[in-house]
């Protein structure tokens, strides 16, 4: 019983703080201050290491931008010149970038040996994009993204679709992911003028930006995260760009998607852990006020009632531990425990299946695998659970590559 109280009160804790969360938050006025002229002068950086089986489809969609690229203006990030790689970027005008400290493993790490290179050569540019090797843009995404950079945004980061939905239901869960980042919160943040949450690739930083900081200072296990809370706590600007559309290759395997979002989870708190003291510092008399308060937030009301949850269950099994016997009481129990599985089910279904009827003219995914994953999306969040065991227990998780193959095929 006391489990099953103390179960009932987590979960109403933190259904009072998002709900409280997500009231104080709308209090932001965090906008970008002026207008910016046409951009002209950008680069576009690809950290490409061993990706010679998909670099070609994006260089293409590159190439074929309804915004005209110069293509030396294009940094293709490799370790060694004897990469095939190299030879097929060259194959498209694009410059080759070789990295010295190969110790160095992160992706982080990749682009600020780069933009120190270029800076080191003279070279300034007005917005710096950022996409992944695997990435293929659609054709008008600089063309888009240019309407945010030209609206005065310091960052934009445009709509993550999937490159292979249709692979597997774990690409497809997977990619599902993505979309409730941004169609659910990044969507209402930049309605509010909070910051969004960047997941990783499809963004530009303003060259303003990139120059003062000389380099690409963040090189956690997520930078993307940590350029987030950066940005958060420096009130620079940030937008999501639902029109600028681009495609990302999503694991396949179920144990690919563990390893990536353990490590995600830990790089997650290990920014927190740096950043999370500095924004408590700055929350009062902020124009950032609800960016701040939303990322102090951060997990903890769901954490608080997934753990009231489980109580809840816990609870309910013990009683039937302890009567070992089928009456009443161990049938409510059973009840209870039926029905609350019940019920987060039906609620991540539903949520999927908002998801997917929103996005329905964009997402990239059969009739028959979206029906897949709305059936499968609860199971395949549950193991968010274990990724974050895994993650708390695991001390050394270190960054581990994630084999691109998927040739685009829309």
């Amino acid at each position: 019983m006391i489990l099953e109280t103390i179960g009932i009160i987590l979960i109403i804790i933190g259904l009072l703080v998002l709900f409280t969360t997500s009231f104080l938050a709308r209090f932001n006025e965090n906008y970008p201050q002026k207008k910016r002229n046409k951009l002209t002068n950008f680069c576009i950086l690809i950290p490409a290491r061993d990706e010679s089986k998909v670099i070609e489809d994006l260089l293409k969609s590159i190439k074929e931008q309804t915004k005209k690229v110069n293509m030396k203006d294009v940094y293709v990030i490799v370790e060694s010149n004897l990469d095939p790689t190299v030879s097929i970027a060259l194959n498209y005008q694009a410059s080759i970038f070789i990295r010295k400290h190969l110790n160095l493993k992160r992706k982080g790490y990749a682009l600020d040996e780069c933009i120190k290179d270029i800076l080191a050569k003279g070279k300034k540019y007005d917005a710096y994009f950022i996409l992944d090797a695997d990435n293929v843009l659609d054709k008008d995404f600089l063309k888009e993204m240019e309407k945010s950079y030209q609206d005065g945004y310091d960052i934009a980061s445009g709509y993550r679709n999937l490159k292979n939905g249709n692979d597997s239901i774990i690409s497809a869960c997977s990619g599902i992911t993505f979309a409730f980042l941004n169609s659910n919160g990044n969507e209402t943040k930049s309605k509010q003028s909070r910051n969004i949450t960047l997941s990783g690739t499809g963004l530009y930083i303003s060259g303003d930006i990139v120059n003062k900081w000389a380099s690409f200072p963040f090189h956690s296990l997520t930078e993307d995260y940590e350029l987030t809370l950066y940005s958060i706590l420096h009130n620079l600007t940030s937008i999501y760009n639902k029109n600028a559309i681009f495609y990302d290759e999503q694991p396949i395997k179920y144990k690919n998607t563990i390893n990536q979002r353990t490590r995600w989870i830990k790089g997650y708190f290990s920014v927190r852990k740096k950043y999370i003291p500095k924004l408590r510092k700055k929350i009062t008399n902020n124009p950032n006020f609800g960016s701040s308060i939303t990322e102090i937030s951060g997990m903890k009301p769901y954490i608080l009632m997934i753990i009231g949850t489980l109580l809840y269950i816990l609870n309910q099994f013990i009683m039937i531990i302890k009567i070992w016997d089928i009456n009443p009481i161990t049938m409510i129990s059973i009840t209870k425990i039926i029905l609350i599985i019940m019920l987060a089910y039906i609620l991540f279904a539903f949520m999927t299946a908002f998801i997917i009827l929103k996005d329905k003219d964009k997402i990239n995914m059969s009739y028959k695998m979206q029906i897949k994953t709305i059936l499968f999306s609860p199971i395949f969040f549950t193991t968010y659970i274990p990724c974050a065991l895994k993650a708390f227990f695991k001390k050394d998780i270190k960054w581990e590559k994630v084999e691109h193959t998927r040739r685009w095929n829309k």
